[in-house]
């Protein structure tokens, strides 16, 4: 019995996936990545972004015409920072588009390699056995690719679960989002 609770379970999970998006995940993973390593990269950004940002209230402080000399070389120094700091979003940038890459080719491997791994493997399984005469001659498309006559095959599990899941999700989602809800949000979206 532990193989149709297991199916259903792999499928809640990519189903959750697939709603949430690769996208969000792999932003939510970065930003957990980042805030747990403490990446020497992104604490220095930090420091250069409020370095940049006292030096432009320093530069606004202070006059361009009666105090040239000082606001030049605050100007040269504001400069050379904005520039750091600009080549330091790039790198940062990068590691972060490899890091995403790498979640996403995850993901899609935990999505489809999953599935496709237990239908390959339990091809010729049975999850569970139906009652004989119970559903006509529909009882052999039930088993099929490869399961044995009489039985559902892994694949219309796969199937069943995924369409019981989505029918689950979208009665939940009418029920949080009742119609009362998306005339409010879209009358507040429009204005």
């Amino acid at each position: 019995m532990y193989l149709p609770i297991t199916i259903f379970l792999l499928v809640l999970v990519t189903e959750s996936i697939l709603f949430l998006g690769y996208s969000y995940i792999t932003s939510l993973t970065y930003d957990l990545y980042v805030k747990f390593t403490k990446d020497r990269k992104v604490l220095k950004q930090i420091k250069m972004r409020n370095d940049v940002l006292k030096m432009k209230t320093e530069l606004a402080k202070t006059s361009s015409q009666d105090e040239f000399a000082k606001w030049a070389k605050l100007r040269r120094k504001l400069d050379k920072a904005v520039a750091d700091s600009e080549k330091m979003n790039s790198e940062i940038a990068y590691a972060k588009t490899a890091f995403e890459l790498k979640v996403k080719s995850a993901l899609w491997f935990i999505v489809h390699g999953s599935q496709l791994g237990m239908v390959m493997w339990f091809r010729k399984s049975a999850v569970f056995y139906l009652p004989p005469g119970w559903f006509g001659p529909a009882q052999r498309i039930l088993s099929w690719p490869f399961a044995p006559a009489g039985s559902v095959s892994v694949a219309v599990w796969f199937a069943a679960c995924r369409r019981v899941i989505k029918a689950v999700a979208l009665t939940a989602n009418d029920f949080v989002f009742t119609p009362a809800a998306e005339k409010k949000i879209s009358s507040s979206v429009h204005q």
